[in-house]
């Protein structure tokens, strides 16, 4: 069982290796998309900038406490997206019958899927996220915890698009729902958790998970917590569980369009 699970994993990693390796076959572009991820992301510190000069916190968090934010979340998501970009594609690979290649292959269908092609500009948004850390809360300790939550809430991120798109395999047109979750996940992430309120607040520790992504690993970087460590780990490991467990019985549903896509 463990070699099987050592297997997968080596085939993931093998499977992203060659798919980054295509995409650096232009080196000029692989270098300024990864360069102006770095800078689109940069450029929202002058808005910070401009409201910490009016106040001296923004729900409950500090300047620095924000910019951790900032680099939390573009590590979870540049985790998700560089890794695990086609999770972000199923419901174009389930509706149009494109997941009959993957059918074939002795090896697990979703791992396969997901992992078959990245998104370069996210490795702007990784380098982004360490930045963050050497300049607002370096330390040891900061440096593995936030290596550690990038790739927790990356791993969360994808399951969460995983479900949604997922969705497919019943309903027609559930793209939408799935990009518009994936946004507001990503857009909640970058906000301070104390300004938002009641229903909204409740959500984040619910359907969409922002605070166990984004919210709490800003508060163990700030000050470490094993109670809470343990919890964003437990939270992690129950969307993976249910990641798997819905997109195979989906998967049961499945029409084959009988193309057949070559892979190498």
């Amino acid at each position: 069982m463990l070699m099987e699970v050592k297997n997968q994993f080596k085939i993931s990693f093998l499977s992203v290796k060659y798919a980054l390796m295509r995409e650096m076959l232009n080196k000029t572009t692989f270098i300024t998309n990864v360069l102006f991820m770095i800078l689109n992301n940069a450029s929202f510190i002058v808005q910070w900038i401009v409201l910490f000069s009016l106040k001296d916190n923004v729900g409950g968090y500090t300047f620095d406490q924000v910019m951790l934010l900032w680099g939390i979340s573009a590590g979870t998501y540049g985790v998700s997206h560089f890794f695990f970009s086609n999770s972000y594609h199923l419901s174009e690979l389930i509706n149009n019958g494109k997941l009959d290649s993957f059918l074939v292959q002795p090896k697990n269908v979703l791992l396969s899927v997901i992992t078959t092609d990245v998104t370069t500009s996210a490795l702007g948004d990784i380098i982004y996220g360490y930045l963050m850390v050497l300049i607002f809360g370096l330390t040891p300790l900061n440096l593995l915890l936030f290596t550690v939550f990038s790739i927790l809430g990356g791993i969360t991120l994808t399951c969460i698009s995983i479900i949604l798109n997922s969705l497919s395999f019943w309903f027609s047109k559930t793209d939408v729902i799935a990009d518009t979750g994936n946004n507001m996940m990503t857009n909640f992430a970058n906000y301070p958790d104390g300004i938002f309120k009641g229903g909204i607040k409740l959500m984040f520790f619910t359907i969409l998970p922002v605070a166990f992504v984004n919210h709490i690993p800003v508060q163990l970087l700030t000050k470490f917590n094993l109670g809470l460590f343990l919890i964003v780990v437990l939270v992690t490991i129950i969307f993976i569980i249910l990641a798997f467990t819905i997109f195979y019985k989906g998967l049961k549903r499945y029409s084959s369009s009988n193309l057949m896509v070559a892979r190498i």
